[in-house]
Order: structure tokens, then sequence, then C-alpha cells
């Protein structure tokens, strides 16, 4: 079972190697190919009615003898194949992320990870990904992206969800089976409401270093006499909220 992301917002375009033989014109196939038998090789292919990308062929194992693959080298494996159920744990409070990302500064990173990280860089249209777990009535605070949309899918749990627009808030139940969508610059919040953890698998639509602003940070990074102002409090009022330990 694969949970598939794809970088686009268009109706997905998709041609299939079956597709596009039998879209070939069979003197230009045979030509191109040059099988035994020239043309007439080509003309005992046939399309099936269903589409042979969801249904296999029933006498599989007769036209299927040898299907063994060579393992490539790491330096081309580890392009496009990341291990993030094995990789490292970052915890907050309330959960845990893990992450298959781009990092600016690659220091602490391994070298399959940073082959990774460097392979992402360098295509425009890619993902991030990430495993998002909130323990048990645990909450992922308010924050939003400069630089991504973001979709999930929830693998376990139950949870609600919070989108934080200007006057307006959407506030819905999430369970197992949902996909949620958190268009760029959209402050949102995730918190779980089950006995059991809320787990869910993150995209993010960019292949550089994901910019997060989270509510707490953009309180404390504002000075105590502007928030004076704008809530109509006394000033020493906001020294209530404690800072996160360094």
């Amino acid at each position: 079972l694969f949970l598939l992301f794809f970088t686009t917002h268009e109706e997905l375009q998709t041609l299939d190697v079956d597709d596009a033989f039998f879209s070939t014109p069979e003197d230009i196939a045979a030509r191109a190919l040059k099988p035994q038998g020239g043309v007439n090789f080509i003309r005992t292919f046939k399309k099936q009615e269903e589409d042979q990308a969801i249904n296999l062929p029933p006498n599989l194992d007769e036209l299927v003898k040898n299907a063994t693959y060579v393992q490539s080298p790491d330096n081309l494996v580890w392009q496009y194949f990341y291990d993030l159920k094995g990789s490292a744990e970052y915890p907050f409070p309330g959960g845990v992320f893990q992450w298959a990302r781009y990092r600016i500064n690659g220091t602490g990173l391994n070298e399959t990870e940073k082959i990774f990280s460097e392979s992402l860089n360098k295509h425009e249209n890619t993902l991030t990904l990430a495993t998002l777990r909130i323990f048990s009535n645990g909450l992922g605070q308010p924050h939003f992206h400069f630089n991504a949309n973001e979709m999930g899918y929830v693998i376990s749990g139950c949870g609600q969800a919070g989108v934080i627009l200007s006057g307006v808030t959407s506030n819905f139940n999430i369970g197992i089976g949902d996909v949620i969508f958190f268009p760029v610059g959209t402050q949102h919040y995730i918190k779980s409401i089950c006995d059991e953890d809320l787990l869910l698998v993150l995209a993010y639509s960019t292949g550089n270093q994901l910019e997060t602003l989270r509510m707490r940070d953009y309180f404390h990074g504002t000075a105590d006499h502007i928030l004076a102002q704008l809530f109509f409090k006394e000033q020493a009022e906001f020294k209530k909220f404690p800072r996160a330990a360094k």
C-alpha cells in the first residue's frame, strides 16, 4: 500500500508505457524497437480492455520468469529513497516529527541523508515529507508556512484541525483516511482528541528548507509594549506567558 503525493494543482496527466506503445503507429514502433519479425511481431501485441496499471494479468506467473533487481550504488539510490521511519525524531511539546527534507545546514546529517537533502534541493517542483505524531490530547500549536502548501493524511487516531484567517476560523474533526489541506501562509493547528496518538503523513510543496512561524515565536517576538497597545492590557501582564527553554 502506497500513499502518493504529486506536485500539481492541475488535473494529473499520466502516460503509461502500454498507452504510449499502442498510441505509436505500428511501422514507427517496429523501426524504433527493431524486434525479430518486424511489424508483424508488433501486431501480436493486443491492448487490454482494462488499465494494466492496476489490473495485473491472471497468468502473471507464466509470463514473468525472472524479476530480480541489482541494488544501485548509494550515490544513486539515496537521491530517490529515504528511510523516514528509521530517521531521527524531532520532539516538540505534545508530539514528535520525523522529516525527509532539505536542510541548508547539513551539519549532523550522515552521508545518505546529505545525498537525499541535496537531491531535493536540485529540483524546482518537489516535496518535503514528514510524519507527525501528536500524543493523546496533545497540540500542534498554531503556525503557518511562508514557502509551502501543506497536505496531510491521517494514519491513525482522531483529532481536530483549525484554519485561522483574518476574521474567519474553520474548525473540523479529522479521522483515519481523511486528507487535510492548508494553503501557503494560512495559520493552522492540529490537536489530538482521542485516547490514542494522532498520526499523520504530511507533504509540503517545497524542495527548499521549510520556513515556519509558530504562534509562540511571533507572540514572544513582538515587544511587550506593542502587545500592551494591541490588547489593552498592562505591559507587565505579558510576563505571564512563559518562554520556551532554549
